[in-house]
């Protein structure tokens, strides 16, 4: 949910935060859906296993929905329902809409344009599945938007929420310039901006993130996990190359300060359009990433 919205995989692809321009980030959101669509069908098929042949499911929102890859996966998973996504930014809502009619699902996916956790006391509806990728932990109180989460399902409704997983992998240990086992520190920096983020937060509050836990003191039943995995394997195509170079220079932009100078250097080598040794050319390149997804349902 913007202004810290997700639609992608990994924490840490918020901004510091609310002078983010959604239209801009809208296209490299809805690239990085495209690229965990085996994923997020797979998902979709979990919850469908998980709410069972005989729950009917007639409504679901997706709540934090970004540009709604999910929300039409989800759609086209429980054709009999009526699928709403619901984000704070207008310019992701209207990708929502667009792909939604692109994908001849017009007619049962719609927006609801809302902020969180403010928008969980508005008339947001009841649901039998409620779906959010990575939107939760950009929220101070992860506890208490869980809770009103949970109070909008239905009896014998789904909770799920995407979080966690493992850090995504794209190059070798060594590759051949700067120091080996920059990803490493790639992901150190990206934990101390994660928590810088969560403390920054309004109402933030310090919990242990064990999500099962936290969606059982929300009041639901049965919490588990379960985790698919996204592996494209080098020589990667185009589309998978580009989402690369954005994300890399995303985390040059917002995370390049705790890097020292050699790394700098080294991600300024990988950003290079032209070089060979540039993620968008060189040919170990590989997009390995886990994706977490917990769960829990309402007592019928």
């Amino acid at each position: 949910m913007s202004p810290h919205s997700r639609s992608g995989h990994g924490h840490g692809s918020g901004h510091h935060d609310t002078d983010i321009d959604w239209g801009a980030m809208a296209a490299r959101l809805e690239n990085s859906g495209e690229l965990q669509l085996p994923v997020l069908r797979q998902t979709a098929e979990r919850l469908r296993d998980l709410l069972g042949p005989d729950k009917e499911v007639r409504r679901i929102l997706d709540i934090g929905s970004g540009p709604g890859v999910m929300s039409c996966v989800l759609a086209e998973a429980f054709p009999e329902a009526r699928t709403v996504a619901v984000d704070a930014a207008a310019a992701l809502l209207d990708r929502a809409t667009a792909r939604a009619e692109r994908l001849g699902l017009g007619a049962r996916v719609t927006t609801h344009h809302a902020e969180l956790p403010e928008g969980l006391d508005e008339d947001l509806g009841t649901a039998d599945l409620i779906w959010s990728s990575r939107a939760v932990h950009h929220l101070g109180d992860q506890q208490g938007a869980l809770d009103g989460l949970a109070r909008a399902l239905r009896p014998g409704g789904l909770l799920a929420i995407a979080e966690g997983g493992l850090p995504m992998r794209f190059l070798p240990r060594d590759i051949g310039i700067g120091r080996p086992g920059l990803q490493a520190r790639l992901d150190a920096a990206r934990e101390d901006w994660f928590q810088a983020m969560r403390a920054e937060l309004p109402g933030s509050t310090s919990v242990v993130e064990d999500w099962p836990a936290l969606l059982t003191r929300a009041g639901l039943a049965a919490a588990g996990s379960f985790t698919l995995l996204l592996d494209l394997p080098a020589p990667l195509d185009g589309p998978a190359r580009t989402y690369l170079h954005a994300e890399l220079t995303r985390l040059r932009e917002s995370m390049g300060e705790p890097l020292d100078t050699e790394d700098r250097k080294t991600v300024d080598q990988l950003l290079e359009p032209e070089a060979p040794e540039g993620i968008l050319r060189r040919p170990d390149a590989f997009l390995l990433s886990a994706s977490t997804v917990f769960t829990g349902m309402r007592r019928a």
